[in-house]
């Protein structure tokens, strides 16, 4: 079936993130006193709510962690949200989507006042019908629970016509909550064993890719390879 809408994560999906993220991250870690050794190894921690990477890596309690997000946003709120670019041919391939009659959404859980900041800063914002994301008190943060919230407030019911696009495993696990395909997305923050492994359908090596990905899978599903 041709698909009709196309959910997009933000960091690492559309843009670059990765060093206002980090440094988001390290201000807290320093806040906590917590050593980081190379910042290499925080590479886990982009694309997850922040919330869950600091019970899992650091044993926080769930109290103690939604105080280092209020802690991480310190310094993301003031500068690390800028410290930041949109991937290469990013915004061509939005334009070719919204030109061939796709609706572009976006799915992050990333604050939903930051997702527009960011892509109202990149001049992206246009290009979307609608931007959701989590919520300011992380009462609404998984993939899962984001995607719902997108496709409601939509009114997208036939899941069909719907696709996720994403890099990490949780875009991917949170698209199949909701009974979407997903195509994961190689230049971004997973990799190939970690999207496959969670069960995207379609991987593509970038952006562009994606328009094509989309054309063949209205013209003829039977061309496309899926994971």
């Amino acid at each position: 079936m041709k698909k009709k809408y196309v959910l997009f994560d933000l960091d690492g999906t559309l843009t670059d993130s990765r060093e206002g993220i980090v440094n988001s991250i390290v201000y807290m870690l320093d806040y906590y006193q917590i050593a980081i050794q190379d910042r290499a190894g925080l590479q886990p921690w982009l694309g997850p709510p922040l919330k869950e990477s600091l019970m899992k890596y650091c044993g926080f309690t769930e109290k103690k962690a939604l105080e280092g997000v209020a802690v991480y946003r310190e310094y993301f709120d003031r500068q690390g949200i800028f410290e930041n670019k949109v991937y290469p041919d990013v915004e061509e391939m939005l334009r070719s989507l919204r030109e061939e009659g796709y609706q572009l959404l976006v799915a992050t859980s990333k604050p939903e006042t930051a997702a527009v900041r960011v892509l109202e800063h990149f001049d992206l914002a246009e290009y979307f019908t609608y931007i959701g994301g989590a919520t300011l008190d992380d009462s609404r943060v998984r993939k899962g629970d984001v995607i719902r919230y997108v496709l409601k407030a939509c009114r997208i019911e036939e899941k069909a016509q719907a696709i996720m696009v994403g890099d990490r495993e949780h875009d991917v696990q949170g698209a199949k909550e909701n009974g979407l395909e997903v195509a994961g997305v190689l230049y971004g923050y997973g990799s190939w064993d970690e999207l496959t492994g969670a069960g995207a359908d379609y991987l593509v090596s970038k952006p562009m890719d994606l328009v094509k990905l989309l054309g063949k899978c209205a013209q003829n599903p039977d061309d496309i390879v899926q994971i």
